[in-house]
């Protein structure tokens, strides 16, 4: 339904006119179906770690992929966008690969979203993100400790643990080589 009325490639000035809307750049996006973008980029990210997981396998070598989100509540709560997509996603990817197959969307995914020290130590804890039960706030802080503390449990082929989710950044010093791909949502 849309019309090119012009376009411009030269260097500096690319961009593309449509009839009866403003030009678009390289640097504009057009549209706005965030929940689109999300659905690409979460499926792209999961194809592409469960086939670097399948080529790596024989060698013994785990893989993670790490999203940073854009609002913890798109992760944390049951129906957040984030996580609906991921779960959805991953359980009609899996098929496709022997690896995962059998495994279950539930066991592979936790996030790390905030920490803070408790009062007159320098011990950090979970930041309770809106766990509202004690099976919540207890979750949150096993998922901050496998991701933050227990590097060697995270990288065995043993855990199931293999997507992690997180908001802006991870602690500082925090640094895994088995990290295979970044995805920005």
């Amino acid at each position: 339904g849309f019309i090119v009325s012009e376009i411009n490639a030269k260097k500096g000035e690319e961009f593309i006119d449509f009839e009866g809307q403003d030009p678009l750049t390289l640097k504009d996006v057009f549209g706005n179906n965030k929940e689109a973008i999300f659905l690409t980029q979460i499926e792209r990210t999961i194809d592409r770690h469960m086939k670097v997981q399948q080529k790596n396998f024989d060698k013994g070598i785990k893989v993670l992929s790490l999203f940073f989100i854009d609002r913890v509540a798109n992760y944390i709560e049951d129906e957040g966008v984030i996580r609906v997509i991921f779960e959805e996603a991953f359980d009609n990817i899996k098929i496709r690969y022997p690896f995962f197959k059998e495994k279950n969307v539930e066991d592979v995914h936790r996030g790390y979203f905030s920490k803070r020290k408790k009062k007159g130590s320098d011990e950090e804890e979970a930041f309770d993100s809106e766990g509202n039960t004690l099976a919540d706030r207890r979750a949150e802080k096993e998922a901050f400790a496998l991701i933050m503390r227990h590097k060697e449990q995270l990288l065995s082929m043993d855990e199931e643990v293999c997507f992690i989710f997180a908001h802006s950044a991870l602690k500082e010093g925090w640094d895994n080589p088995n990290v295979f791909q970044i995805c920005t949502l």
